[in-house]
């Protein structure tokens, strides 16, 4: 691999560009690839994790607080990390939060849970929206509660969903996983106000919210929220690439469900000292970051932009446009006519990609291609799904030449 070059430096200043070998790191995404495709070695486009080292901003507050030597018990509830999530969302947000709403919790999905226990009962109805990341209909079923799919368009079908005597929460993910829909003013003060005409609680989950693209703009629920039950759930770990920190937080609206909330967190689960590392991290990419993050968008972007010009060049009737937010790009490939299973089979066993499909959203006919990572492997990915499909379409809707 060559050196990178001035200009090279001037395009890329974060080195994005440049590979970095997570083998042997127990990383899922490569370390692991096998546990979901059944096949060592592949070339991984898969779980939501990017392949850059984080904000050196970030790497060196990590460091810094390594170097003290003392890792004894925590606290969140202190002004550096509170005073951090503020900031960051008056500067990239344009949004007020109150420091005495948020609260900590190791992970998003741990959020998710205690808040359907909160707010719902076993059995009671949980909407949204389809095709849906797969994480919500498990936690959903591992709770006891029902997920109710809607799809992303049919407000008259959300409405009638939520109007049902025993549906409870909805559970939002804006931006969508894994479609990169950035909702508008429009749309979430509509569904506010259905879910206050019809007394549903709202758990939003915005943990993509940092990777909107121009010219849209996330607006966070806090902007929309109306009288009664809900939440904000996220983190930064999706836009800086810290998850393995383990850390999340999230915004809840009224006080008794925040106090109930923390007295779960502490008191039942033990979990009120934090992952010390994930505060710094935080803290760090809140009050630092936002350099870096700008410079990510732009590359991730450029990816996108890349996939859309080949999926345009060899897949025309595809009409593919890049996603409104983050950095899976969501791949309608129905118009191929091509079986989901024979491909899955071209990509593992003759291409030696993994690439996930459509069906594990819900939604056959589909793939979700991870463009978080340097460009030559996204150009690797994008390549080969165009070779797998242009084997398997009918000689009338086989791909134009490379």
């Amino acid at each position: 691999m060559t050196s990178p070059t001035p200009q090279d430096a001037a395009l890329d200043p974060y080195g994005f560009g440049t590979p970095v070998d997570r083998h042997g790191t127990w990383c899922t995404q490569w370390d692991y690839v096998e546990d979901r495709f059944g096949v060592p070695d592949l070339l991984p486009f898969t779980i939501s994790d990017m392949d850059f080292e984080t904000a050196p901003q970030v790497m060196a507050a990590l460091r810094g607080r390594l170097e003290h030597g003392v890792l004894g018990y925590s606290r969140w509830r202190q002004e550096d990390f509170l005073s951090a999530v503020v900031h960051w969302y008056a500067t990239r947000h344009s949004t007020t939060v109150d420091p005495e709403a948020v609260v900590y919790a190791p992970s998003v999905i741990y959020q998710l849970s205690q808040l359907l226990r909160l707010w719902s009962a076993p059995g009671d109805g949980v909407v949204a929206h389809t095709p849906v990341y797969d994480a919500f209909p498990k936690t959903v079923a591992a709770n006891g509660r029902r997920l109710l799919g809607c799809p992303l368009d049919d407000w008259d079908e959300l409405e009638r969903l939520l109007a049902l005597p025993d549906t409870a929460v909805l559970l939002l993910c804006s931006p969508h996983n894994p479609t990169g829909r950035v909702w508008s003013d429009g749309d979430l003060d509509r569904m506010a106000g259905l879910c206050e005409r019809h007394g549903v609680a709202v758990i939003s989950d915005e943990i993509h919210s940092d990777l909107v693209h121009a010219p849209r703009i996330h607006r966070p629920w806090v902007r929309h929220a109306r009288e009664g039950r809900w939440a904000v759930i996220t983190s930064a770990s999706k836009s800086f690439n810290i998850p393995a920190l383990t850390g999340s937080y999230g915004i809840i609206g009224d006080d008794v469900s925040r106090e109930a909330y923390l007295r779960q967190l502490k008191e039942a689960d033990g979990l009120s000292s934090p992952a010390v590392l994930s505060l710094v991290g935080h803290i760090a990419a809140y009050r630092q970051g936002a350099d870096w993050l700008d410079a990510l968008r732009d590359y991730l972007a450029g990816n996108l932009a890349m996939i859309a010009g080949r999926l345009g060049a060899e897949l025309p009737q595809l009409g593919w446009v890049p996603p409104q937010a983050g950095y899976l790009a969501w791949i309608d490939l129905r118009p191929l006519g091509i079986d989901d299973d024979a491909l899955q089979r071209e990509l593992v066993d003759v291409e030696r990609v993994a690439i996930m499909p459509g069906a594990a959203y819900g939604a056959p006919g589909y793939v979700r291609l991870n463009a978080g990572c340097p460009r030559s492997k996204a150009e690797a990915g994008v390549d080969a799904l165009v070779r797998a499909a242009g084997r398997l379409m009918a000689p009338g809707r086989a791909p134009g030449p490379h």
